[in-house]
């Protein structure tokens, strides 16, 4: 990364007294409105959601949900991951997915899945650098943007028995 940054990226839990900041970043950050339930799941998700900040500006989030498959075990689910334009490149993105991807592993999750617009391959490229796969295509997944489908992107973690 960049030498000579000497601003420091911190990041912080989700709560109702700052869960404003997240609403507005998605709004800035992603062309689909989210309801009640994604921002229930996010403070639910306790340290799986982090808000991430350069200096003391708000510039990216990483909001997961956490779910049971069949047979109870618990995956994660990335509904979000994003930095402000000007932001990007500074390791922003990288630090709140490492985050979540450490939580996996403390916590033995089998793995972790999103979904992505077919035709972002920025968004694509950075999953694949962390070991993502893509899984399956979704046709018709996204209502009222274009193109509307998507791929499934996993990662699988090699679970310790305990």
């Amino acid at each position: 990364m960049g030498a000579g940054r000497d601003v420091a990226i911190s990041l912080d839990g989700l709560r109702d007294k700052n869960l404003m900041q997240l609403k507005k970043l998605n709004t800035a950050l992603f062309p689909v409105r989210y309801n009640d339930k994604y921002y229930a799941d996010a403070l639910a998700s306790g340290e799986f959601t982090k808000l991430a900040y350069y200096s003391d500006i708000c510039v990216g989030s990483i909001a997961c949900r956490l779910e049971k498959k069949e047979g109870g075990a618990v995956c994660v689910y990335i509904m979000t991951l994003g930095v402000l334009a000007p932001y990007r490149g500074l390791g922003i993105g990288t630090k709140l997915l490492n985050h979540v991807l450490d939580l996996c592993t403390k916590q033995n999750i089998g793995e972790i899945y999103l979904h992505v617009q077919t035709n972002n391959e920025d968004a694509i490229n950075f999953y694949k650098k962390f070991g993502f796969e893509i899984t399956d295509t979704i046709q018709n997944y996204y209502t009222n943007i274009t193109p509307p489908d998507c791929y499934v992107v996993t990662k699988f973690f090699t679970q310790t028995k305990k």
